[in-house]
């Protein structure tokens, strides 16, 4: 569970990405060796790990999914949120998730009831009528744009489980050193770029930080099938 990455000065610097495109090319080049692998798929995190995915996806050639995540309640902090997610369209809860009644009854209840059927419709926003693609059995490159505590990707690694990959490797551009061990501890690989210190927010690190909306997030997906089409008809 360790990164490729060993060099000790990235604990120190990193370059600020023009925007997530261009850190979605330079995590490609990273990535080299699963090209061209049918055993691998590229899987983004929702919002910002869409463009960085989709740039790596399309220079890997190789397929890609979104994870859509909500947190849902900090019991233990923001650092530990209990999350609902959506990875590849099938629904995940947290197993700290309260049982949940068939009918709400209580404001929490409410709440989760609502913030499902959020997921829900972003879900459908997203996805369209693309159907998911398969994870059982592949190495699963799970993208975002960024790490700063690694709650966020750690949620979406245990999520992942569910679906018997056989590998998750973690890959983003940059994370804070903080962050390395607890996802090392959860991915069977992690993949940076860098990991400077100190390290602040994700989006100081990008000289544009805009990240897509979920019609957008649709329109990346269904370009990314197109190629997968063509591909697949070229061999």
């Amino acid at each position: 569970m360790k990164t490729p990455d060993t060099d000790a000065d990235s604990l120190r610097r990193a370059a600020r990405f023009t925007d997530l495109y261009s850190a979605g090319r330079d995590l490609a080049s990273k990535l080299g060796e699963y090209a061209g692998r049918e055993d691998t798929v590229v899987l983004a995190l929702a919002r910002g790990g869409v463009p960085v995915a989709a740039e790596v996806a399309k220079r890997l050639r190789a397929p890609l999914d979104v994870v859509i995540i909500r947190r849902l309640l900090v019991p233990r902090g923001p650092d530990a949120p209990v999350c609902a997610l959506s990875v590849g369209g099938a629904l995940f809860l947290d197993e700290e998730l309260p049982p949940r009644p068939e009918m709400p009854a209580s404001a929490l209840d409410f709440f989760i009831a609502d913030a499902l059927d959020e997921l829900a419709r972003r879900e459908r926003i997203c996805r369209g009528a693309r159907p998911p693609v398969a994870l059982a059995g592949k190495t699963v490159l799970l993208i975002d744009n960024g790490i700063r505590t690694g709650s966020t990707m750690r949620a979406a690694v245990r999520a992942l489980r569910a679906s018997a990959p056989a590998r998750v490797i973690a890959a983003v551009p940059v994370a804070a050193p903080e962050s390395r061990a607890s996802v090392e501890a959860v991915a069977d690989e992690l993949v940076c770029l860098a990991f400077p210190s100190p390290f602040g927010h994700v989006g100081i690190w990008y000289a544009d930080f805009e990240r897509p909306g979920d019609e957008w997030i649709r329109a990346m997906l269904e370009e990314a099938a197109r190629g997968d089409d063509e591909r697949e008809r070229a061999m």
